[in-house]
């Protein structure tokens, strides 16, 4: 069990120039730069870009199908550096419609969570193969009205990572807080970033610049 600490990589526009700032947060065993690649596909010039890592290559322990409590306390202290990055991007002046969240696999489960349990409306949550963290689901825990906050949802149906049941449940929830889900389940995938995820993230990102 470890504490993480606040360490963050930079790319794209700086904060103090940009309107608009994406979180990308990397998987287990990955990089800031690894999740970072994926902007060479995305329509991000007009963002700052902020990765953070993850101490020793991992935000918790076990999978985030495991009770809570296994993994405590590393994901607290995960969820927190996030809490750390947006107070960064905030004292930039950025509004948190214009904050959007971006991760892989473990680091889309900490994003979906992150955002959950904030229940704030960010500009947008894009949750490419992850779900919210728990043995079950605790609603209890989450909270707010996300009312039209865009949350893509992707994965395959053979994850051997994420199961579907979970990824289902997730968009269920964040339906239900007045979300607009987009859930793209890919069959007989790989645990991987799919093409089509690529291209709903632009067209999502795409219409938040014309509104």
């Amino acid at each position: 069990m470890h504490q993480h600490t606040k360490d963050i990589t930079y790319r794209g526009l700086p904060l103090a120039e940009a309107k608009k700032v994406m979180i990308m947060i990397h998987g287990r065993g990955a990089t800031p730069e690894s999740v970072l690649g994926l902007a060479t596909y995305l329509e991000l010039d007009d963002f700052a870009l902020l990765a953070p890592r993850a101490t020793q290559g991992t935000w918790y322990p076990y999978s985030f199908m495991a009770p809570v409590s296994q993994n405590e306390p590393s994901l607290s202290s995960a969820l927190s550096v996030l809490d750390g990055v947006v107070t960064e991007i905030r004292a930039a002046d950025i509004a948190d419609e214009h904050i959007y969240f971006l991760g892989f696999s473990q680091g889309a489960c900490l994003a979906s969570e992150y955002v959950a349990q904030k229940g704030q409306k960010y500009g947008g949550l894009f949750v490419y193969s992850g779900g919210l963290i728990g043995a079950e689901l605790d609603t209890s825990k989450y909270k707010g009205d996300f009312s039209g906050m865009p949350v893509l949802l992707g994965c395959s149906d053979t994850d051997a990572h994420i199961p579907l049941a979970r990824v289902k449940e997730t968009a269920a929830y964040f339906q239900e807080v007045g979300a607009e889900v987009t859930e793209r389940i890919y069959p007989n995938g790989a645990h991987t970033v799919f093409e089509d995820e690529i291209e709903q993230t632009n067209a999502i990102l795409a219409k938040a610049r014309t509104q």
